[in-house]
């Protein structure tokens, strides 16, 4: 039997291993994962589909990472159920894997709303390397597509379309892009850039039917709008976002909300039950309350925590916060923490926005400490910034300096430079 035994194998799953052999070189670990080969980086999707990456460079661990952790692999199998009073767990075709401590790592699907027309020939989310590689097999013969959502995915994947030299239409709901991790300002900054790339986007609304081929109705020829506007094209990538996959837990004893709830050991409320990455409600430190937080860098760290404390070395997670760096189209930006207060009145808001150059800076304070941060092509500080952030720094004195041409580490207070980096100021 199995001492560990870990349900997906990407970014949590694979931070849970390497933190169990750094304290146990000897005990056994069996990894589940429904993807043949599941050690590759997501977040590097769009680059197979705009044929800037293979998949060689989207593998952020060796072929032989498994054998060399001594790890049994169980790829391209299905965990089904889950029996906590017995501890095992049940795969695709009746077999059992038994289990002393488990990690559960299951990620995220996509979200996919029912949609008039969605099973035809030439719809694709846009998650995992197979929904990928299927993407990138039908664009050769594509000239235009729909992309349904323009959050980080929705606008990832059109960037990826219009690299290979397609027409995009991008839908969405929301009044704005990437409403979650934008004010109004920095999403128009953004939104300008795309539609100069040719890109067409239809904010307030989404596609209520896609239609077939005036030859082939069962092959994508276009996708009707709530308003009524018919947008030809070729295919449709829904890209609204995903969701955790908590399936095998339901019906147990563990909790969950959205996602299944941790303490920051990422113990689940079952003894030797942990969760991590993706399908874990984990700690964010700056509305200092457990949240979603699909993001990888967090994922690999809660996997570690999760590993560490599996194998009986204490860890605690530090807790995390919604973080994005980004460049699509050109154009960098960074968001972290809050970037659309819902009551205004609770925070301050420090704002610098040049225009003519194209330069915003946006810091959200609470109580004079920084609980958001937006950069639009002026991304150098944010280093800096974050780290007065995470600290819980007062920056009372000198808060209209954050947004300053000239900030800088050297411009904090000396006593405050002291106290934050002790080895470099003495």
């Amino acid at each position: 039997m199995p001492k560990y035994v870990i349900v997906g194998a990407s970014a949590a799953g694979i931070g849970a291993v390497e933190a169990i052999r750094e304290v146990d070189q000897k005990g056994t670990i069996a990894v589940i994962s429904d993807e043949r080969c599941p050690q590759y980086s997501r977040p590097m999707i769009s680059d197979l589909v705009s044929g800037k990456a293979d998949f060689g460079k989207m593998m952020c661990r060796e072929h032989g990472f498994w054998t060399e952790n001594n790890v049994q692999a169980l790829t391209g199998r299905t965990a089904v159920s889950l029996n906590l009073q017995d501890k095992y767990v049940e795969l695709d075709k009746g077999d059992r894997v038994d289990f002393e401590k488990l990690l559960v790592a299951t990620g995220g699907k996509p979200f996919v709303p029912k949609i008039e027309g969605s099973d035809k020939e030439g719809v694709f989310t846009f998650t995992t390397l197979s929904d990928a590689e299927s993407l990138a097999a039908k664009l050769e013969k594509a000239e235009s597509a729909v992309v349904i959502g323009a959050g980080l995915i929705g606008v990832s994947c059109t960037e990826a379309l219009v690299k290979r030299g397609l027409k995009v239409t991008m839908v969405e709901l929301q009044d704005k892009i990437l409403s979650l991790i934008l004010d109004q300002t920095a999403s128009e900054m953004v939104e300008n850039v795309i539609r100069k790339a040719g890109v067409t986007i239809a904010t307030g609304q989404t596609v209520k039917q896609i239609v077939g081929k005036p030859e082939n109705d069962k092959v994508v020829g276009g996708a009707v709008l709530t308003s009524g506007e018919q947008v030809q094209c070729d295919m449709v990538i829904i890209a609204i976002g995903v969701i955790p996959r908590t399936e095998l837990v339901a019906g147990t004893d563990v909790k969950t909300n959205k996602g299944i709830l941790v303490d920051k050991a990422m113990r689940t409320n079952v003894q030797n039950v942990y969760a991590s990455g993706d399908v874990a409600e984990a700690y964010d430190f700056v509305y200092g309350e457990n949240r979603l937080l699909p993001l990888w860098p967090l994922a690999q760290l809660e996997g570690k925590v999760a590993g560490y404390n599996m194998a009986g070395k204490k860890a605690e997670y530090p807790g995390g916060t919604a973080m994005s760096s980004l460049k699509y189209f050109g154009i960098p930006v960074i968001s972290i923490g809050v970037a659309n207060p819902k009551d205004p009145d609770a925070y301050e808001s420090i704002i610098k926005h040049d225009a003519e150059k194209s330069l915003y800076k946006k810091i959200v304070l609470e109580d004079n400490q920084i609980v958001g941060i937006t950069l639009v092509n002026d991304i150098e500080k944010a280093g800096v910034l974050f780290h007065l952030m995470k600290n819980g720094v007062n920056v009372k004195k000198f808060k209209q300096e954050l947004v300053a041409d000239d900030f800088c580490l050297a411009t904090l207070p000396r006593s405050l430079r002291r106290k934050l980096y002790p080895g470099e100021y003495k």
